[in-house]
């Protein structure tokens, strides 16, 4: 892996978690559950997206 993909994987991890944090931070306060739901679904995808850039490295 070159130098520039290895910082735009370290920059797509950094955006991911960002976005996992976000997203449950948002379900907690939501009193909507139908939104609440969205946004767990929402953080469990950007989950998995953290895990496959991870996967790269």
């Amino acid at each position: 892996m070159t130098g520039k993909e290895l910082l735009y994987v370290e920059d797509a991890l950094g955006h991911e978690c960002f976005m996992k944090t976000c997203t449950k931070h948002t379900a907690s306060q939501l009193q909507d559950a139908a939104l609440s739901q969205y946004m767990t679904e929402l953080e469990q995808k950007h989950t998995e997206l953290f895990n496959k850039f991870l996967g790269l490295l």
